[in-house]
């Protein structure tokens, strides 16, 4: 369990709000792989903490931040009149608090950050320490499913219900010729990180509309691909999370684990703001934070073993940074 000092890190997280290119990947072998399902750059950070949170600080657990669309709210790769592209600034967000976390009670290190082909695929991969974070930036889907014009009405919904036969990424760097390819990429994701460690945890939206509902068409599609993509994966420990429902729901942390998630979401508030973007801090903090629910289903059988030749078809480049049987229950975070 964390204790109360590692808030003064947050002034550390600070200074390091813009991104950078640094190189050291971990090659340490973990006991558990724990993955983070979220369509956008803010969504583990608002249902899934302090979940995320207490994995990162396990240094037996890999921590796996997988994060499907680009949150680009219609702007694809566009500034919105402001200095950078507003994804760049949510993803900014994200990674800087990710590394706030694994940093809870260490000094900063250099990050891993490289374009990385899976099934044919260029994907921004960023390693640091116990945590690796994706980006496949695919667009935003917005409230209705259906994308928004300026970037072609594309979404997620579209390509899962067959009504797009392409999805293509916001800046040019993939494009997924239908679901199948888009599960296959994500199940190519999910055997090269967990390798062979002997734990699976997928982390994703309630998929339950009763337990869930009203949540966005994104969250919704992002956790289908993630099912999808682990349909093999039997012995796997799947945990469900109430996202926008959530917020008519009564606080459930204890202090320290709602202080836990508000410093996680106010650094990534913070590397939003620090790209020039506003981070919408109260709306989201007054709806949230302090609340965290989901069901578990405990994994019943055995995982199919990865297919080795993930490993082998890895090609990497450095990535241009930017301007620099199953059991349900409801639970709190374990």
């Amino acid at each position: 369990m964390l204790t109360s000092h590692w808030l003064g890190k947050v002034c550390l997280a600070v200074g390091l709000l813009l991104p950078q290119c640094v190189h050291a990947e971990d090659s340490q072998r973990h006991d558990k792989v724990s993955f983070y399902f979220a369509a956008h750059q803010d969504d583990w950070q608002l249902f899934m903490n302090p979940s995320a949170f207490q994995d990162v600080a396990d240094q037996k657990t890999k921590t796996v931040f997988i994060h499907v669309t680009a949150g680009d709210a219609g702007s694809g790769t566009g500034t919105r009149g402001r200095k950078h592209p507003f994804y760049l600034a949510r993803e900014n967000g994200a990674e800087v608090a990710i590394r706030f976390m694994a940093d809870s009670s260490e000094l900063p290190v250099g990050k891993t950050a490289a374009r990385t082909n899976f099934n044919g695929h260029s994907i921004y991969r960023m390693s640091y320490r116990n945590t690796v974070s994706y980006f496949l930036r695919v667009p935003d889907g917005s409230a209705s499913g259906l994308g928004y014009p300026e970037t072609g009405n594309q979404s997620l919904l579209r390509l899962a219900g067959g009504q797009a036969k392409t999805l293509a990424a916001i800046d040019g760097s993939a494009v997924y010729r239908g679901w199948p390819d888009l599960v296959a990429t994500v199940r190519e994701i999910l055997d090269y990180e967990r390798g062979r460690a002997p734990v699976v945890q997928l982390n994703v939206a309630e998929t339950d509309a009763g337990i869930n509902p009203g949540d966005h068409p994104d969250h919704q599609m992002t956790a289908k691909a993630a099912l999808d993509a682990a349909a093999g994966l039997a012995c796997a420990r799947r945990l469900y999370y109430v996202d926008y429902a959530s917020s008519h729901l009564p606080e459930n942390l204890s202090p320290q684990q709602r202080d836990m998630e508000t410093a996680v979401f106010a650094v990534t508030a913070a590397g939003i703001r620090a790209l020039d973007h506003s981070s919408a801090w109260h709306y989201y903090n007054d709806s949230y934070v302090g609340r965290n629910y989901f069901r578990v289903e405990e994994g019943a059988g055995r995982c199919e073993a990865p297919r080795l030749e993930v490993a082998k078809s890895q090609h990497t480049v450095a990535e241009r940074q930017p301007n620099a049987g199953r059991k349900k229950q409801m639970a709190v975070a374990p």
